[in-house]
């Protein structure tokens, strides 16, 4: 009876092993088909560069690079902005998940009230119901990028 036993277990596992590797074969297949067309989008800065005031009221001037902002179905915003010095970002209360990332330069942030310093390398999530300002600090344009999700533009 041990040996029926093992003989059973033995073709489970060959017929097991054999199911896995046609499977990992097909992932295979699918992972080298080619892309479909029309999937790609690049932009450069100095296609989309345009000057624009200090959002939100912010006061100043800043270079706003506002990327893929005429794909169709595209729920990502993408947005790079250089403040020139003395601009900013208006105090407004936030209404969806919005990331900061800083390039370049300094600046402060006032986050629910409280002023805290940005500098290269720092990221900052606001989450909806937060409030929050930034100001360009120092003689250097500060450079940062910005993201968040909106409704998809058809």
């Amino acid at each position: 009876m041990i040996n029926a036993e093992c003989r059973v277990s033995k073709w489970m596992l060959v017929a097991g092993a054999a199911g896995f590797m046609a499977v990992g074969a097909g992932v295979h297949a699918l992972a080298q088909q080619p892309p479909v067309p029309g999937g790609i989008v690049i932009q450069r800065d100095a296609e989309i560069a345009k000057e624009e005031p200090g959002t939100h009221n912010g006061g100043g001037q800043t270079v706003g690079y506002s990327f893929f902002k005429d794909v169709p179905n595209l729920s990502l915003v993408f947005r790079k902005r250089a403040f020139k010095p003395g601009s900013g970002v208006g105090h407004h209360l936030q209404k969806e998940d919005e990331i900061y990332y800083v390039l370049s330069g300094r600046g402060t942030m006032t986050l629910d009230g409280k002023t805290v310093d940005i500098t290269p390398g720092t990221a900052v999530l606001t989450r909806p119901g937060s409030s929050h300002s930034l100001k360009q600090v120092g003689s250097e344009d500060l450079v940062v990028l910005i993201n968040y999700q909106v409704e998809p533009r058809k």
